[in-house]
């Protein structure tokens, strides 16, 4: 029987064990501009430290505009290569494999003078009203997620996830809600998802996984839900989406730190439900900061991975403190050994 420890492979991703950082956006860009600085580093390469399987950064986006705020990672411009090769070859020398999520934020870009959307609905009172992308500037921006992929394998990264969740651009055009076109890519509404994908995959090595994280519920009236999620991840699967990162919410008033996701493993069942469903690899998320919980996760195959969000927060050691309680072999650095029992 699998567990939190037992190594994980997909493609040419070798990972020692079961546990994902999730992206976690840190808003900590200095100079605005998309670089990643000492704080992204030090934050990263110490969950590195901390035993993580694999690390996900942050979102990370492939415009100005696109950004949630002026603080956030770009991938925009060869000048924030850099920064991020420095970062994830530091995360590989402690054994740690590093994805990196490419976005857009569209209608909930907060700091952009006006927004862009798939249609002009804000995102709710207090927000802008956003501009509806024409026909051309959808086609541009699903070239800049192919140039920000391109960029992303230059600085090192062994996996791309593609955000799809959270009320984000490509969110925004899969939900009937948000997406009002009556042209093509209102029609079919995975039709930019699908876009974005083949872009992503012209880039990236035959070998190397493409994660995606969908929001498999929403939690609105109106909203779609698990049956809705299942064919649409279908459609991604067939454009090469190889693991789903399954999460929900964000394109209502109700959001994951409210109701529901109040409760541990809320979210469990539909990670579980797309794994059956399409035969497909899957990330687990919400609330399984408890070791035992965490590895039952994976001892009962409802997830393939488990990402430990809030968890890593408190401490960039939770994997190691895992491996301790579960009394699994965790490769413990040598100067932290006597911190840790026994066996």
């Amino acid at each position: 029987m699998n567990h939190l420890f037992t190594p994980y492979r997909l493609k040419g991703l070798e990972l020692k064990n079961r546990v994902v950082m999730p992206p976690m956006c840190q808003y900590s860009v200095v100079n605005k501009d998309g670089i990643a600085t000492d704080w992204h580093f030090m934050h990263y390469v110490s969950r590195a430290v901390g035993g993580t399987g694999l690390i996900i950064i942050e979102m990370t986006d492939v415009d100005p505009d696109g950004r949630i705020t002026d603080y956030d990672l770009g991938l925009w411009s060869d000048d924030q290569i850099p920064a991020l090769a420095r970062m994830i070859e530091a995360c590989h020398q402690y054994g740690a494999k590093v994805a990196i999520q490419i976005a857009h934020a569209g209608r909930k870009a907060e700091d952009a003078d006006v927004p862009v959307a798939p249609s002009a609905i804000p995102f709710d009172n207090k927000s802008k009203t956003p501009r509806a992308l024409s026909n051309e500037e959808v086609k541009e921006i699903i070239e800049k997620f192919r140039l920000a992929v391109q960029r992303a394998i230059k600085a090192g990264v062994d996996a791309i996830e593609l955000h799809g969740a959270h009320g984000y651009l490509i969110h925004q055009f899969q939900s009937p809600l948000t997406n009002q076109r009556t042209d093509e890519y209102g029609k079919d509404l995975t039709k930019f998802g699908q876009e974005v994908i083949r872009a992503a995959k012209s880039e990236m090595p035959a070998d190397m996984p493409l994660i995606m994280r969908i929001s498999a519920k929403e939690y609105v009236e109106g909203g779609y839900g698990i049956n809705e999620s299942v064919e649409f991840s279908r459609q991604y699967q067939k454009e090469g989406v190889d693991i789903f990162h399954v999460s929900a919410g964000g394109e209502g008033p109700i959001a994951a730190e409210g109701r529901p996701g109040t409760h541990v493993a809320y979210q469990v069942p539909l990670a579980r439900e797309i794994r059956q469903a399409l035969d497909i690899p899957v990330i687990a998320v919400g609330r399984l900061d408890e070791p035992v919980l965490a590895n039952a996760v994976i001892g009962n195959e409802d997830a393939d991975l488990v990402a430990v969000g809030r968890g890593m927060l408190r401490n960039p050691y939770w994997t190691l403190e895992a491996a301790a309680i579960l009394n699994k072999e965790a490769g413990i650095p040598k100067q932290y050994e006597f911190g840790f029992p026994r066996n």
